[in-house]
């Protein structure tokens, strides 16, 4: 149990890093797609800086993970198109909404109720997904 309690720890600390750099402002997002502001593009580029940074750290120090096991990163197979069409979708089901899918639980705890709806709906689209991923061009 005290196991768990940690990363709950750690993902109550991470929402209110996220809450006070505004990084779940719906106008936050909205200056970023408009090209108005720097500050989201601050965020995920440090985000994708500290990405890199913690899986060279896990590739070289060969962490384990939660039951002990070392984590191995499987090299993902080139390609384009997928990664372009997925980006486009997650971008555009992004702009509609406000928000990418980590903050709704934020923004639910905060007191946004209507992101109820979008949770549901990355809930029902993660699993319309499940079930035709298969048949989609990979």
């Amino acid at each position: 149990m005290m196991k768990l309690f940690r990363f709950f720890a750690v993902g109550i600390i991470f929402g209110i890093v996220l809450t006070k750099s505004e990084a779940v402002s719906w106008y936050r997002i909205f200056e970023m797609f408009r090209f108005e502001s720097f500050h989201m593009y601050g965020i995920i580029c440090t985000a994708i800086v500290t990405g890199i940074i913690g899986l060279q750290i896990i590739k070289k120090m060969r962490v384990k993970d939660f039951n002990g096991y070392p984590i191995m990163i499987v090299e993902k197979e080139k390609g384009f198109y997928r990664y372009v069409i997925g980006g486009l979708l997650f971008g555009l089901g992004w702009g509609l909404v406000g928000s990418c899918p980590g903050p709704i639980f934020i923004l639910i705890g905060t007191g946004a109720l209507s992101m109820i709806i979008v949770l549901i709906g990355a809930v029902l689209g993660t699993f319309l997904y499940g079930i035709i991923k298969d048949k989609l061009p990979h």
